[in-house]
């Protein structure tokens, strides 16, 4: 079963995958590739492929991604090498997406439960700057599309809250029991 999470930059993502690990035995995560620069505490091969403008394209040319987007000025995919194994076996997959690379995966893989973690745009530009991990002009970027993801929103299966008043620990609750009761 593939479960792919999708969120706004802010929204706690990433610290809510990585609290489903350590809650679900067995849950396995396919590694996206990237364009992007890698940031000082990311991990090649575990958190990101990070590959070359070049490699990225060699890999769109010979049909090796289940879906690819530009986002934010870098390439994004998801390695059909990374979750085709999982997809005929008993195994549970966390994909993380973005919004279009995720109603592009349900296309191609129709069984795929989306998930959108949502937050208010207000708390996620907070969030933002507070990281301090991005310019203005890429919170900027970030903002607009924020807005453009909150567009899609009704294509997802299950929309789970990450607001001060939801709290992080009931979004991971909630998602936890999506993934354990399908």
């Amino acid at each position: 079963m593939l479960y792919v999470i999708s969120a706004p930059s802010g929204a706690g993502k990433t610290t809510i995958i990585r609290e489903l690990f350590k809650q679900i035995p067995g849950l396995k995560f396919s590694v996206s590739a990237t364009t992007r620069k890698k940031r000082h505490d990311e991990i090649h091969g575990k958190d990101y492929y990070f590959l070359t403008e070049e490699e990225f394209n060699r890999k769109i040319s010979g049909d090796e991604f289940a879906e690819w987007e530009e986002v934010h000025g870098n390439k994004y995919g998801t390695l059909k090498s990374e979750i085709e194994p999982y997809i005929e076996g008993n195994a549970k997959m966390i994909l993380d997406v973005d919004v279009k690379g995720a109603l592009n995966i349900k296309k191609k893989y129709p069984s795929v439960v989306l998930i959108f973690i949502y937050a208010d745009e207000q708390e996620l530009i907070g969030r933002l700057k507070k990281r301090n991990t991005e310019s203005e002009d890429e919170i900027t970027r970030r903002i607009m599309r924020i807005r453009e993801e909150n567009v899609y929103l009704n294509k997802f299966d299950y929309i789970i809250e990450n607001n001060s008043e939801n709290g992080l620990e009931d979004a991971i609750e909630n998602i936890k029991k999506i993934i354990l009761n399908n």
